[in-house]
């Protein structure tokens, strides 16, 4: 063979060899699936970074949201057929969407209420199939708690219900009860419906507000935090977001502390790890956050035990 030729043909041996050198490794797709604005994007983008996990290099965010819940299983079978690697959801109702779509993509939540209650998962140590992920937990009894401890005279407590009866509202009618408290579910379906809530609390002779974590509030946490101020009714929100913004109190799991967690299970997952192996996440630590600029606005007094507890007082 002349040299010419040989030369000729080895360049195009080697110019697939070239191609694939320059595409570099693989680039993983995970879908993002949400009730509302999806709040983990970015701080989920930066945790995983710390990872090796690099958007627009070796990873790729599919977000999908939804304005109402019924919209969840399309958009959930959409990510689908997209052929994602893994997809997060955020919300019990997104993480059961995704559940009912798919039992071969990887599925990793974050989640406010019991994942085995909800089915799931099997149990929160061996989750088995093909979901895990993060679990803040039901807390409503004790933020009902720090409630009537701010406001010791008030006998009933509304909260916006997004969801119909379930065993989480009547642990929290159970709660009521043990603190001499009448709770008040008022129907909340979307954003429209939250201006209307306080109005509605008012008329049902609420002395309280008790901001139940579901996923969809949290974009709103704002808006209603200023809603409770202007109707002069007290609450209680689950996020410090509530608080920060006017909401008299919140309590919750620390800010972000789950998303380093979840980042180390998409890690795991996405190197060949199975999810059912990987136990599901729970928050390690809890914040109460006071402020009282809104207590003055709305002439309560907080008794100086429960500001003492505090981790943060704003003034």
């Amino acid at each position: 063979m002349e040299r010419r030729t040989f030369l000729s043909v080895l360049g195009l041996l080697a110019a697939p060899l070239a191609a694939e050198a320059q595409q570099g490794e693989r680039v993983y797709r995970i879908g993002l699936l949400s009730e509302g604005p999806h709040p983990l994007s970015r701080p989920l983008a930066d945790a995983l970074r710390e990872l090796g996990w690099v958007e627009g290099k070796n990873l790729k965010f599919e977000t999908r949201s939804a304005d109402r819940e019924d919209q969840l299983p399309s958009l959930a079978a959409e990510l689908v057929r997209l052929k994602v690697d893994l997809i997060l959801t955020n919300g019990t109702r997104a993480a059961r969407a995704a559940k009912e779509a798919t039992k071969a993509i990887h599925v990793v939540f974050n989640l406010g209420e019991d994942p085995v209650a909800n089915r799931l998962v099997a149990s929160f140590a061996r989750p088995g199939g093909n979901l895990t992920g993060f679990a803040i937990g039901l807390y409503d009894d004790k933020a009902l708690e720090i409630l009537k401890e701010a406001l010791p005279g008030v006998r009933r407590v509304a909260f916006p219900a997004a969801a119909g009866p379930g065993e989480r509202f009547a642990l929290l009618h159970a709660a009521g009860r043990a603190l001499g408290i009448e709770i008040q579910g008022i129907p909340v379906q979307g954003p429209s419906d939250l201006d209307g809530f306080f109005a509605a609390a008012r008329r049902a002779g609420a002395g309280g507000v008790l901001v139940v974590n579901i996923a969809w509030f949290r974009p709103y946490l704002e808006r209603i935090g200023a809603a409770s101020v202007k109707s002069r009714l007290p609450a209680i929100g689950y996020y410090r977001q509530f608080a920060e913004v006017g909401g008299l109190l919140s309590y919750g799991p620390a800010p972000f502390e789950n998303v380093p967690r979840l980042a180390a299970q998409i890690d795991k997952i996405l190197k060949g790890a199975k999810p059912g192996d990987l136990p599901v996440e729970q928050p390690t630590k809890f914040e109460l956050v006071i402020n009282l600029k809104t207590a003055k606005a709305l002439g309560v007094t907080i008794p100086q035990a429960l500001l003492q507890r505090a981790d943060e007082v704003i003034e």
